[in-house]
């Protein structure tokens, strides 16, 4: 997994968890009873599966 700061993690983990809660399939296996979209997006960046990419602008 490439490393993210904090802010690229939060934005990550809200950007997907916002598709998902709009009806996009989860990427990993799920509990739907105990899951909330945040745990679900979480696990999916920890895992390596977000289906999210960062572009960095590295000449400020």
């Amino acid at each position: 997994m490439e490393e993210y700061n904090k802010f690229e993690k939060a934005r990550l983990v809200g950007a997907r968890a916002l598709q998902l809660s709009m009806g996009a399939p989860p990427l990993i296996k799920i509990n739907k009873k105990e899951d909330s979209y945040i745990d679900i997006a979480k696990r999916e960046l920890e895992k390596g599966v977000l289906p999210i990419t960062v572009k960095r602008n590295r000449n400020q």
